[in-house]
């Protein structure tokens, strides 16, 4: 229903068990090619770089291996015969444990093209994620910065890969936080095909337990303009409106639960990201009505529009209410490990994953100015690079992505850092309560599975989000001794 036009039917971390899909298994991705066809929608593979090894038997996977290339064409071909429509392969090399052709001194415009040669007498497409980086990182080392990454393994490549690669770049330099500025790697890659990579499954904002309408974020990373505000935007690069664009991609959110996606309410993210892909300028609110419209019809029991007034207020605004009770300013992974649900102050902060956030007595933060930090606002075209590069200048909810401050520094909003964190994070919680209350105003309305549903979710955020409050305003507290001015309960 909202357009979505390719799917890759399995996720990017690809063990020997899904590597069979390409060979053994090629039946079960035939039989979803057969399913999907006549909707339109071409099916793809994720493959390991390493099948030549794990399936062939070669002794190497070298992308510049002349029985590498050869294995890899001759798997293409066979792929082809049994589905004709194939989209393509999906990749993830050298990142989180993958395999790469780092192995064998070769870079990623050597691996992505050594693939594209093999799709290309088909009309397949590989996409190449642009998601590398050191992920055993030492944590007293403050020079490596997992933001850095991305740019510095791609940019030097562009102008290299063949116009069917499309390098696939998360929207952000880091991992789908609930807040990071746009990835640089669209400003520095002009003669290759970009496309941009969100998450519709909520790993980093609520899992589907939470509701987190995500539509107002991606149009807002949709308009970002990298060369300054009068330049074009990530919507011009992925389009390609100026060159050959790769459109948008994301991490879905599907599974087998009875909805689908978990909570009934976070089906609106699924179709907002189809919406966005054919039209990238549409307001988000305007997507989420049609959405309201098809999900919720008119009905005998119904007030048609008591039911989307209310939906608007739940939803409209709950990324930036996931925000408020969430990590602060943009700092980000304050999550539990493993599972990344719930706080976790600490969780990542002496870990391998290069996710810090480097809270002391004094301040909080990561310096990443070029002046005395990791020099990644340097990456960056020189309008933003310049307003990212100082506190006084850098957007408050950017804060402490970019620079390590005090906790008195006073933000563009004229809070104190750690004041904003107080208030912030009571806000969110008596944000998620008035959610709650909201739909109880929805009884009788609403189908009543679907009505349960939804109530035990707003439940469980209510609940989580008291938890995150609490946790993040003690460490807080305790870290700075600085009470808050109003007077409320911190533990």
């Amino acid at each position: 229903s909202c357009g979505i036009n390719a799917i890759s039917v399995n996720n990017v971390n690809v063990a020997r068990t899904e590597a069979l899909l390409l060979t053994e298994r090629l039946g079960d991705v035939a039989e979803i090619a057969d399913a999907l066809r006549p909707y339109g929608i071409r099916v793809h593979l994720s493959v390991s770089f390493a099948a030549p090894v794990l399936l062939g038997g070669l002794p190497t996977a070298d992308p510049l291996d002349e029985n590498v290339r050869v294995w890899w064409a001759g798997t293409t071909r066979r792929l082809y015969d049994r589905i004709p429509d194939f989209g393509g392969y999906l990749v993830k090399a050298d990142s989180e444990g993958q395999p790469g052709p780092f192995t064998y001194g070769r870079d990623h415009a050597d691996g992505a093209n050594l693939l594209a040669e093999a799709l290309a007498p088909h009309g397949g497409v590989v996409h190449w994620r642009a998601f590398v980086y050191n992920h055993h990182q030492d944590w007293r080392d403050r020079s490596t910065d997992r933001a850095r990454a991305a740019y510095d393994h791609f940019a030097p490549l562009d102008g290299r890969f063949r116009t069917n690669v499309v390098v696939q770049v998360k929207f952000g330099p880091v991992d789908f936080q609930p807040r990071e500025p746009v990835s640089p790697v669209f400003a520095a890659m002009p003669a290759t095909r970009l496309a941009v990579e969100l998450q519709v499954t909520q790993e980093y904002t609520g899992q589907q337990r939470h509701v987190c309408h995500l539509g107002p974020w991606w149009s807002e990373v949709l308009g970002f303009a990298p060369w300054g505000p009068d330049g074009r935007t990530i919507a011009d690069v992925v389009t390609g409106e100026s060159a050959a664009g790769g459109g948008m991609v994301a991490v879905a959110n599907v599974g087998d639960d009875i909805f689908w996606t978990g909570h009934p309410l976070a089906q609106a993210n699924l179709y907002a990201f189809g919406r966005l892909a054919w039209d990238p300028r549409r307001d988000p609110t305007a997507i989420l009505d049609e959405w309201i419209t098809l999900t919720f019809p008119p009905s005998a029991t119904a007030d048609a529009e008591l039911v989307r007034r209310v939906l608007h207020e739940i939803m409209d605004d709950s990324w930036r209410t996931y925000e408020r009770y969430t990590a602060p300013l943009g700092v980000g992974f304050m999550v539990n490990p493993g599972d990344h649900y719930g706080p976790g102050v600490d969780g990542y902060e002496y870990t391998r994953w290069g996710t810090y956030h480097f809270a002391d007595r004094d301040g909080v933060g990561v310096d990443r100015s070029r002046a005395s930090g990791t020099g990644f606002a340097g990456q960056y075209p020189p309008y933003w690079a310049q307003v990212y590069e100082s506190p006084e200048t850098c957007p408050d909810e950017l804060l402490l992505f970019f620079h390590h401050v005090p906790y008195g520094h006073v933000l563009h909003s004229g809070s104190t850092v750690i004041q904003h964190i107080y208030d912030t994070h009571f806000a969110g919680v008596e944000e998620v309560t008035a959610m709650r209350r909201r739909w109880q105003t929805l009884t009788g309305m609403i189908d009543p599975s679907v009505y349960e549903r939804v109530a035990e979710r707003l439940d469980e955020q209510v609940r989580c989000a008291t938890e995150w409050r609490d946790q993040i305003n003690t460490y807080f507290y305790r870290k700075s001794g600085v009470p808050d001015e109003r007077g409320r309960d911190i533990y």
